[in-house]
């Protein structure tokens, strides 16, 4: 299959491109930053173009058996989905894979939220065979937390006591390359988790012990972290994921035993596990 994939030198879509290769599909990325290009793997294409504008996706689709559709998150999140979806139905698609968020119409006043569960319906309602993945916070978000953690000694994503069954990126990539280059998964709906749902404190806690080194979570309180993140994040982003985590230490983001079997299902395996991601982030750290 000839399949292009949307934010492909990013966290997740550079572990899709990873997948489909091994699954032997053609694989061509689109980027706003044509310089990444260089850095992609043998044999993957690039095209260079931004979801935001028509001139775009007039032209990206065409051609392809499959599209994995991820929108970044920005102010133009929700347009861009919806242009590329718009756009999307005048191609020959065979399959197109969608990235959302868990439980995202439980929070839809959340900006990056509510515009996903906007073009979630718009992807189900466009005639296209779709599968759409609702993947929980990542593990890889921890890489960008990798200074203050061994510099500080802090674990500063405030997470809550609640808890969240956050989800291995390299999951999503299966599941996506999955629903790409096999039948029978259109039209359905997966969660994508992990199989424990951790705490602030309890994430603190792994990374102590992968480190063999103190390792203190950062608290709940986030006026602090806002007062801090505006100073290396735009406040849109700030103000969005601050209510992000407001929702996540008030109703926590876990996952279902039905989401885990089928996520089981589809993969073949057991979601990967946070501790071994830690274990194994911390000895390439070390």
């Amino acid at each position: 299959m000839n399949i292009l994939v949307t934010g492909g030198t990013g966290t997740v879509g550079s572990q899709v491109v990873r997948e489909l290769l091994s699954r032997g599909a053609q694989v061509t990325v689109l980027t706003r930053d044509p310089a990444k290009a260089a850095k992609l793997p043998a044999g993957v294409k690039a095209v260079s173009g931004d979801l935001s504008t028509v001139e775009t996706v007039k032209r990206v689709f065409k051609g392809f058996d499959g599209v994995f559709l991820v929108n970044t998150v920005s102010p133009t999140e929700i347009y861009e989905g919806l242009l590329s979806v718009c756009a999307l139905r005048e191609e020959n698609i065979k399959r197109l894979v969608y990235l959302s968020v868990q439980d995202a119409d439980k929070a839809a006043w959340l900006p990056h939220f509510g515009g996903k569960v906007g073009v979630e319906e718009a992807v189900k309602r466009s005639g296209i065979p779709s599968t759409i993945l609702r993947p929980n916070n990542f593990y890889q978000n921890d890489y960008w937390f990798k200074d203050v953690i061994l510099q500080h000694g802090v674990y500063p994503q405030p997470l809550g006591s609640v808890g969240l069954n956050r989800v291995d990126v390299r999951d999503i990539a299966e599941a996506a390359a999955i629903a790409l280059t096999t039948s029978g998964h259109e039209g359905q709906t997966y969660d994508l988790v992990g199989p424990e749902a951790f705490t602030g404190e309890a994430t603190a806690a792994t990374w102590s012990r992968a480190l063999n080194r103190t390792v203190k979570y950062g608290g709940d309180d986030l006026e602090a972290w806002e007062k801090q993140s505006l100073q290396y994040m735009p406040d849109w982003a700030v103000f969005d994921f601050k209510h992000m985590y407001a929702f996540f230490q008030d109703k926590g983001l876990k996952a279902s035993a039905e989401a885990i079997e089928r996520q089981t299902g589809l993969l073949g395996h057991a979601p990967r596990s946070f501790g071994a991601f830690v274990s194994e982030t911390a000895a390439s750290w070390k």
